[in-house]
């Protein structure tokens, strides 16, 4: 089934709001001070600055990502080993055949999709560059290595986010999951209806223009962290929230409880 430049590989809708060209509108006033004070909020509990989880090259840490969609981390991480231990270096998977790669990843859901799909990704990196390596985006602005990351069909905002945060480009963007934007939206911070792709550029615009890549992943592994441990998708915590007089979600349920 092909997949359009602009979608993850799992499946998520096109990202509409990264045309070429188009800027992000400005942040509501009142918007980004609320962002700022749920980041404020959280650090102390989750505990700012959080040590980085990988120190990948970017190439991997792009194959890492597209195996992580909606699969839990212990499963994507042991298909990422086991795809290391069992190919060299990611160019043998360009001549690899299917069947391998997807035996070699049958933890993560959907691996029929993502074996092809890292394939033709990994193929089509090749291709437009000469060679299997993303070091270069450290040479582009983040605005240009995710441009130029989510023209590659497979790659959508929040892998190609992912890529530039988590490797060791350490570049300054931010990734949004399934747990950090449930929080957003419970927060009114993203409307009801802002799906993950779209809410990338209004989240990252609510924060400092000048905020360090350290700083943009503590707001990611922040708000992600307080989905997992206390914003639910099913029964919130809510009584045990430190965001709870932030959050209109949160105050509308307890008060109809």
């Amino acid at each position: 089934m092909p997949i359009a430049p602009g979608h993850d590989l799992a499946g998520a809708r096109p990202n509409r709001s990264r045309r070429a060209g188009a800027e992000p509108s400005p942040p509501d006033a009142g918007l980004a001070a609320k962002a700022l004070a749920v980041h404020r909020r959280l650090c102390p509990v989750y505990g700012c600055p959080i040590p980085y989880f990988h120190s990948l090259d970017p190439l991997s840490e792009l194959v890492s990502s597209l195996l992580s969609h909606r699969t839990r981390n212990a499963d994507s991480g042991r298909a990422f080993k086991a795809l290391r231990a069992r190919f060299p270096d990611w160019s043998a998977l360009l001549d690899a055949e299917i069947p391998e790669i997807e035996a070699t990843i049958a933890g993560v859901t959907w691996p029929e999709l993502k074996a092809p799909r890292i394939q033709a990704i990994l193929r089509r990196i090749a291709e437009r560059r000469g060679s299997l390596s993303l070091d270069f985006l450290r040479e582009m602005s983040v605005d240009e290595a995710r441009a130029w990351l989510e023209a590659i069909p497979g790659i959508g905002p929040k892998t190609s986010a992912a890529t530039l945060s988590f490797s060791v480009l350490r570049m300054p963007a931010l990734p949004v999951d399934s747990h950090h934007h449930r929080v957003a939206q419970r927060l009114g911070l993203i409307g009801a209806k802002v799906d993950v792709g779209p809410s990338h550029p209004i989240l990252r615009a609510q924060l400092p223009a000048d905020w360090s890549a350290q700083d943009l992943y503590d707001n990611h592994e922040v708000l992600m962290l307080h989905g997992q441990q206390v914003c639910h998708h099913r029964n919130p915590a809510c009584r045990a929230c430190v965001l709870l007089d932030l959050c209109p979600t949160g105050q509308a349920r307890l008060g109809s409880a």
